[in-house]
């Protein structure tokens, strides 16, 4: 009987323990979807900067149609995306060499670069840049602890039970980095 009650308490020890480390995973992946979802907010707002931009600048460099016209598909290829991160880092790499190309642009025009409305700009895409890497940090973070728990014993165990795959991190490559601090220079 002492056996009995032994082995029933060391089964309901380890399916209570499952529970708790599947709710766990269930609470990560929550916060891991808002965190996505708060950087997602935040790359929409450089995506709703980015035709006025173009605007100010094409006032000046009307020649420079080319790379106005690759800045906005890129920005609607973005604006359009739904894949996960690891695919989102490559549209995003592309919008922001279009922008790091407009900004160059804009380098070139003293009147553009002292222009009020310009600087306006300016500043908002520096502190949306700001934002957005805040965002991913935060991201990532999250989805490096959640990874971190699907490898780790025992609570790989669970994961592996469950089919929970591990989370993608969104990365983003040196373009982007120097393109932030190429606008922090303004």
């Amino acid at each position: 009987m002492t056996a009995l009650i032994i082995a029933a308490g060391v089964i309901g020890s380890v399916v209570v323990a499952f529970v708790v480390s599947y709710n766990r995973f269930v609470d990560e992946r929550q916060t891991i979807t808002n965190s996505w979802s708060n950087l997602d907010t935040e790359l929409h707002r450089r995506y709703d900067l980015i035709p006025n931009l173009v605007d100010a600048v094409r006032g000046c460099a009307a020649h420079e149609r080319a790379t106005f016209d690759a800045t906005m598909r890129a920005r609607a290829g973005a604006l359009t995306a739904k894949s996960s991160p690891a695919d989102r880092s490559g549209i995003e790499n592309q919008l922001v060499a279009g922008l790091r190309q407009l900004l160059a642009i804009s380098e070139a025009y003293p009147d553009l670069r002292t222009s009020g409305h310009f600087l306006d700009l300016r500043r908002q895409l520096v502190t949306t840049e700001s934002r957005i890497q805040a965002a991913r940090r935060a991201f990532n973070g999250n989805v490096r602890a959640y990874n971190r728990r699907v490898e780790s014993i025992p609570s790989n165990l669970v994961a592996t039970t469950m089919r929970l795959p591990p989370a993608e991190y969104f990365e983003v490559d040196t373009l982007v980095r120097s393109t932030v601090a190429a606008v922090a220079h303004f």
